[in-house]
């Protein structure tokens, strides 16, 4: 027999240690020590103004959950008690028997408990403790470790940004954060399920837990194939060949379809189950080319964060929410940053089923970490069960050590205070790739991000390997975004406020200030606010107030990473991957994120829209790229004229284009097109098809455009409205955000410029009826040449 029992009733939550005394209240499992205040009324959304700085002792104060539940004898020769998370630091009571001590949230635990069972009422209490009195016993037997924040979170293994980061609160949680069940079993059960998949099929290797001395049959099926495999007694491993005939492949986003077969395992009672999609992947380490299927692929993709500081809250909808909103860019890819987590069995399913590939860094991010026996045994753990549990997933394309713990002992003035001791080097080049080449061999491995593919090579070469790039919002403008030729980008981005709506549901200030105290609350970078200000250089005016404010510097964020990704996709296939920092946000926060932490699109994700596009048309190097990232050859004609800011035409040209499939071309361009006489008035259109680009010849405080004239009418239409909006003049880069006169409102479309004549629909989806003037009117409709009231 093998059933498996949910024990998720009837929790209880005290505090234990610390500076509060908090009796018994109703908990959540699964959930955390914060939600169920927050349930209980106890504390205010931390989310919400300043109230994370009155949170923190939370994560001072030891916590215990307790339940009582009833058990009777089932026949079964074994029951485990199986956590699939544990937040952190925690003592485990069955009936008042130690059964275990934990210290690790990355991990599951299975615990033989069958003897400590009692028919009738059993009582099972997980103790935890505060993790700052865990981090600061670590810190001081370890000694001080350099890291970016006063926070250590490197002495615990723990969502790192838990403990804050420069778009996240400090809100360091406790918790039974994943489900908790009873197993019973008898006979033998599947223990380790490791599919190699291939592009005809899959070696499955299994080891079994097993009791008696009775040989076991091991059974896998898949696509109406069968294998069998008789483990002898005395042995608990075998390994099943299953040859796919006329197999199917599973292809990312944009390169063939995602089909997924279910593989099927059974052992006595016990079955094992999973969906795996038969495809090969490799790494060109030098170039750093993903290659699927014998193909590569240039990467479209978003950094990944926990989507939500109480990590249980995400669920499967709010994750295919997200990953619509990635896909819906034309993104391919995204990168689980080394910050956060290994992710739930939901986000990688979805992924599977969409055709993203997934990049995973194992969970050690921008710091020295201790290698003393007690975290390297915890990291060997932890790395063992979740390479076993994510490998079956053929949307996982790579392993990554860490993020910029290389970078970080090259540049980062790490070596004096480190004083000779280990850094975490021997996890990144020896524990880990060790790990992968036991268990995974069917992935490549890489050491970490920013790396250039060996240790003595500086990570900052963009010739070879992956970079990061922060000399852009750290210090430079985005046009210098230009002066880089990588071969990959793994991280780039600049920043912007969320949504309207979203600030103004966070931010009780009255009013609304780019400095008021709520504003400046929710920006957690350095310098951020006076960055956001600084980046706007000479592209957009300085704001004279909060409305400018936010709508220059979401435009500006719109604007920067639009430039970066177009000129890395020019250098395809040179260049083959850019990865953007960052898809999402854990709360409401001004980040570089492109959808914002109440799940609102930015501009910025209007126009990665735009500059993912599978073919794109460009202003590159003082010329044109035509890039085709499609199967078909893209041939056409390119219009090209240099016209003046009332539409009028002063040159023309005309290309007949031939693009091959996954490949670019670049066009140098007449002088005539290329001169302006008035740069202060003059633009260059390129138009092919539906594509067009258009490049001023001056910024936008600096060109002499008419200001904004256009028609408008708004009509109902199904879930909302439609805005017609014709240009009279030129609109530079027109903008709806419905959000402020509807918080639930959406648009289809934004930064649309137009030339006079020209006219453009957006579509608003609302269940209110919308006032057609104030949707037409300043701060609601916006462009950069707009009227000002």
């Amino acid at each position: 027999m093998s059933t498996y029992r949910s024990l998720h009733d009837g929790w209880t939550l005290s505090s234990t240690t610390g500076v509060r005394d908090l009796d018994t209240i109703p908990a959540t499992v699964p959930g955390c020590v914060h939600t169920d205040l927050l349930a209980a009324g106890l504390i205010d959304d931390p989310y919400r103004d300043d109230n994370e700085n009155r949170l923190t002792w939370i994560g001072r104060t030891g916590w215990t959950y307790r339940t009582a539940f009833d058990w009777q004898p089932d026949g079964a020769t074994h029951t485990d008690l199986l956590f699939d998370g544990l937040d952190t630091i925690a003592v485990v009571r069955l009936n008042g028997t130690r059964v275990a001590a934990t210290a690790n949230m990355h991990r599951s635990y299975r615990l033989d408990v069958r003897d400590m069972l009692t028919p009738g009422t059993n009582t099972l209490e997980v103790e935890f403790q505060a993790p700052y009195d865990y981090t600061a016993q670590q810190e001081a037997a370890y000694g001080p470790l350099p890291g970016p924040y006063d926070e250590p979170y490197q002495f615990i293994r723990k969502m790192a940004c838990n403990f804050g980061w420069d778009w996240g609160p400090t809100l360091v949680t406790s918790g039974i954060w994943r489900p908790v069940r009873l197993h019973s079993w008898s006979g033998a059960r599947l223990a380790e399920v490791r599919p190699h998949v291939r592009a005809d099929g899959v070696d499955v290797h299994v080891r079994l837990d097993r009791d008696g001395e009775q040989p076991v049959t091991v059974t896998a099926e898949i696509a109406g194939v069968t294998v069998h495999a008789v483990v002898p007694a005395g042995q608990h491993e075998a390994v099943l060949r299953l040859d796919v005939p006329d197999a199917r492949l599973w292809w990312p986003r944009g390169h063939g379809p995602q089909h997924l077969y279910q593989l099927t395992l059974t052992a006595a009672d016990d079955t094992w189950t999973r969906r795996v999609g038969l495809r090969t992947v490799a790494l060109d380490p030098d170039a750093f080319r993903i290659i699927v299927n014998g193909r590569p692929v240039f990467v479209k993709g978003f950094n990944w964060i926990p989507d939500d500081c109480f990590p249980h809250r995400v669920t499967r909808e709010r994750l295919a929410q997200r990953f619509g909103q990635a896909v819906d860019t034309g993104a391919n890819a995204l990168r689980v940053w080394g910050g956060g987590l290994y992710e739930s069995d939901d986000f990688y399913d979805l992924a599977d089923e969409l055709g993203l590939l997934v990049w995973q860094d194992f969970p050690f991010a921008c710091a020295a970490y201790p290698e003393d026996g007690t975290t390297r045994a915890e990291v060997e753990a932890e790395a063992r069960q979740n390479v076993v549990r994510l490998m079956s997933h053929p949307s996982l394309v790579i392993w990554c050590g860490n993020n910029e713990n290389i970078e970080g002992h090259q540049h980062w003035d790490w070596r004096e205070p480190l004083a000779g001791r280990d850094w975490g080097a021997g996890y990144y080049f020896d524990l880990l790739p060790r790990i992968v080449a036991e268990l995974d061999p069917t992935r490549p491995y890489w050491p970490g991000s920013p790396y250039s593919g060996a240790p003595d090579r500086d990570v900052h070469d963009p010739s070879t390997g992956t970079i990061h790039i922060w000399t852009v919002w750290g210090r430079q403008d985005y046009t210098y975004y230009d002066t880089y030729t990588p071969r990959f980008v793994a991280e780039f981005g600049f920043q912007g406020p969320p949504a309207y709506a979203t600030l103004r549901a966070a931010v009780s200030d009255q009013p609304l200030t780019p400095d008021s105290p709520g504003i400046a609350h929710h920006q957690k970078a350095t310098d951020g606010n006076a960055k956001l200000l600084r980046g706007l250089g000479e592209h957009l005016p300085q704001p004279g107030n909060f409305d400018d404010w936010h709508y220059y510097t979401q435009l500006n964020q719109a604007r920067a990473i639009s430039h970066g990704v177009t000129r890395f996709r020019a250098l395809m296939p040179y260049c083959m991957g850019t990865i953007v920092w960052q898809l999402n946000d854990c709360w409401p926060v001004t980040s570089w994120a492109a959808v914002d932490g109440d799940a609102r699109r930015k501009p910025l994700w209007y126009a990665l829209r735009r500059a993912y596009a599978d073919r794109l048309l460009t202003f590159h190097d003082g010329g044109i790229a035509l890039v085709n990232d499609t199967d078909e050859p893209w041939t056409g004609d390119l219009a090209l004229t240099r016209l003046d800011v009332t539409g009028q035409p002063l040159a023309k040209d005309a290309v007949t284009f031939d693009v091959p499939a996954r490949d670019t071309v670049r066009l140098t361009l007449a002088d005539t097109l290329t001169t302006p006489a008035d740069p202060a008035r003059e633009l260059l259109l390129a138009e092919t098809g539906e594509l067009r680009a258009v490049k001023m010849f001056a910024e936008d405080p600096a060109m002499a455009y008419p200001a904004a004239d256009f028609d408008a009418t708004v009509t109902p239409a199904n879930g909302g409205l439609d805005v017609h909006i014709t240009a009279v003049t030129l609109l530079r880069e027109l903008a709806l955000f419905p959000d402020r006169l509807d918080p639930a409102a959406t648009v289809d479309e934004q930064l649309v410029t137009l030339l006079p004549g020209e006219t453009v629909t957006f579509h608003v989806t609302t269940a209110q009826a919308l006032d057609p003037e104030q949707l037409l009117a300043y701060p609601v409709l916006r462009t950069v040449n707009e009227a000002r009231p």
